[in-house]
């Protein structure tokens, strides 16, 4: 392939999913007259993510072989006010590695998806929904504006709430839906925003222009303050990725969108979707460096999140839920990685999370069919013999998971501690210890899970709900058997676990070089060195991936981990009657991470009660009485009584008016004669 991409093939690849995605909706759907059947259905979804993988993959590599890059208009839509409102496409190595991640987990989903939706009565709209979904963000990923930009990220949080919805009968799933997609819009308000700025500011929404005129932005105020406007501008896009990338606070609609299925838990909340924020502000690095303010404001949000999220992911039975908080806190690292600067090891931590992560999703979905729709990690034990494959496949994925030296999330996530401890930002000190304790607690909850599905006593046999479901389990999708043992799934499920697991354990020994200390993201990220240095005291320690991993065997975060899995081992195999007698000495603490930090209760009975009396005393007091009241019936009242009485003025008897005129020449004589004496 030359130097220059084929802006028809760049078309193609969100292209496809989306003609896939019309094909299976319109005529695999009551809508359409169910003119197709699920085998042409998820035939032609996976064919059309298989031809976006395709042309991802050679684009990947004209990319980094050939140095090819694209960033042209195809299509301008209008012009107004001189800002161009257009579709264009941006391809360099950020976008290239992110189409390539995006097309492989998707297709992954939907090769899965055959056999964990199996008899589901919304077997083809589902599929419709997650190639849509994989349109959406190809498009989100691929731009190279902010108005495209902006679409994408509406269309991949339209998709999300269709598929947290799935199942629409179900009152959890409708209620998860819709907290997503109001938690989703706080954050998009803030976005919205910063792009506004941008647009008045900048006068243009492409992104090349308005990188090019950020050293004038850097020397402008926000209008009534003394503000910068660049650290305004920052800080609003960054509430936008707070929202996608559930950050805290905004991080409370992500656990509760397990409600959907499985597929949609590893393909949105695990390696895309929620990665768009990390995404977006590594996308904007020319902006974010001019604002120290706005990187230790993110940096601050991103270790809350990772250390308080993880201790949440320990007292979780739910085996969906613990791989969900998981997911919380490793974008917590991807965020902190962001405000230390070090946006390309935030964006590799993002591609070896992809791997690993959709990998444990899929993993627990395995577990789920294979327990009959038990979710309850309590009530399992013993399965690794059972369900030999997907046990493998999920100890390497937890394996990676916790930064085990050698794997994918070893490169990454030592990277990240160590990016932090480099940087001189406020709130730096905080974040390291909050990274570094986060290890610990990241091995513990995994390890925790891992110990109780796999090892250890089968207790499948003593759940109280053996046999009805549990409110938050999944329907069961028609894999009807009467026996109570577990099973393998079908070879459609764990063929994606065995071609995820291979990423998961090389992919970060292969691509640290160029990712972090190459010229992969040579014109996708800029960094200032002189003010923010730690990629560049990272490169100066680099001495290879195989150099980097037997260092990492000294190092505090491999003794905390391995202190992460011995104490879940202790506690969960050995001694399993410690973790209640904890419970019940730290009852104040387990309530609190039991609420979740009282974090639903903050937003449903003071933020959401307190809206809703603002809105109706504006209501009552403002619309009814000052407008309402005061204003459209005050004056019309008002003129009525002054027409009540002019009309009795206006009798119509000559010595009525006549005694007025006296009356009146009388009144102007007194007043001249009083006021002149």
């Amino acid at each position: 392939m030359s130097a220059t991409l084929s802006a028809s093939a760049l078309l193609a690849v969100p292209l496809a999913p989306l003609v896939g995605s019309l094909l299976a909706g319109l005529f695999g759907t009551k809508f359409g007259g169910n003119r197709f059947g699920r085998r042409a259905a998820h035939s032609m979804t996976i064919l059309g993510v298989f031809i976006a993988f395709v042309i991802s993959a050679m684009t990947l590599k004209s990319v980094v072989a050939d140095g090819a890059r694209f960033n042209a208009t195809i299509y301008e839509w209008m012009v107004v006010g001189g800002i161009k409102m257009e579709v264009g496409f941006l391809v360099d190595g950020l976008t290239a590695m992110m189409m390539c991640v995006v097309t492989f987990v998707s297709l992954m989903v939907h090769i899965y998806t055959i056999g964990y939706m199996e008899e589901d009565e919304g077997y083809n709209r589902f599929f419709a929904y997650i190639s849509l979904f994989t349109f959406s963000m190809l498009m989100l990923v691929m731009s190279n504006n902010m108005l495209q930009l902006f679409f994408g990220w509406e269309a991949v949080g339209l998709v999300s709430y269709l598929l947290i919805g799935f199942w629409y009968n179900k009152p959890s799933a409708i209620f998860a839906n819709l907290k997503a997609f109001l938690v989703n819009r706080v954050g998009d308000f803030g976005f919205i925003l910063g792009i506004g700025l941008i647009a008045a500011y900048a006068g243009t929404l492409n992104y090349g222009e308005a990188f090019a005129r950020a050293d004038e932005l850097a020397k402008l105020s926000f209008p009534g303050t003394e503000w910068m406007l660049i650290t305004v501008i920052c800080i609003c896009l960054f509430i936008g990725a707070m929202g996608k990338s559930a950050q805290f606070p905004l991080h409370v609609w992500l656990p509760d969108s397990m409600e959907g299925p499985t597929p949609i838990s590893a393909l949105i909340h695990a390696a895309t979707m929620v990665t768009a924020g990390i995404f977006m502000v590594a996308r904007m690095s020319p902006l974010f460096e001019l604002s120290d303010t706005a990187l230790s404001f993110v940096l601050v949000i991103g270790a809350i999140t990772a250390l308080f999220m993880g201790f949440l992911g320990i007292i979780q039975n739910d085996i969906k839920r613990v791989v969900a908080y998981s997911t919380l806190s490793q974008l917590g690292y991807m965020t902190v990685a962001l405000g230390a600067s070090a946006y390309s090891v935030a964006v590799f931590h993002l591609m070896t999370h992809a791997f690993f992560k959709a990998l444990l999703f899929l993993g627990a979905g395995s577990v789920i069919i294979g327990m009959h729709h038990n979710q309850d990690i309590r009530w399992m034990g013993g399965v690794r013999k059972y369900m030999p494959i997907t046990w493998i496949t999920s100890l390497l994925g937890s394996l990676a998971l916790i930064g085990t030296p050698l794997f994918a999330g070893f490169y990454s996530k030592d990277s990240i501690i160590e990016a932090v401890h480099e940087s001189h930002l406020w709130g730096a000190g905080f974040a390291y210890w909050a990274v570094l304790a986060g290890v610990f607690v990241t091995a513990f909850y995994s390890f925790r899970m891992y110990f109780l599905v796999f090892h250890g006593k089968e207790r499948y046999d003593q759940n109280p709900d053996a046999h009805h479901h549990e409110p938050d389990a999944e329907p069961d999708h028609g894999h009807h058997d009467d026996h109570s043992t577990p099973h393998e799934s079908p070879w459609v499920v764990w063929l994606p676990l065995v071609l995820l697991a291979i990423p998961s354990v090389v992919i970060g020994y292969m691509t640290i070089q160029p990712m972090l200390f190459g010229e992969f993201f040579k014109d996708a990220i800029v960094v200032d060195a002189g003010k923010h240095h730690a990629m560049k005291e990272l490169a100066e320690a680099f001495h290879g991936p195989m150099a980097m991993a037997l260092h990492g065997l000294t190092a505090a975060p491999f003794w905390l981990a391995l202190a992460g899995v011995v104490l879940a081992w202790y506690m969960y195999l050995i001694n399993p009657a410690l973790p209640e007698a904890i419970k019940r000495a730290f009852g104040p603490v387990y309530r609190l991470l039991e609420n979740k930090y009282y974090m639903d209760w903050i937003n449903e009975h003071l933020i959401a009660r307190g809206t809703r009396a603002l809105g109706t005393g504006l209501w009552k007091g403002g619309d009814q009485g000052i407008i309402d009241g005061a204003i459209v019936d005050g004056s019309w009242k008002a003129i009525g009584r002054i027409a009540g009485v002019v009309r009795w003025m206006q009798s119509g008897y000559i010595y009525h008016y006549a005694f007025a005129m006296l009356l009146g020449i009388f009144i102007l004589m007194t007043y001249f004669v009083w006021f002149n004496r």
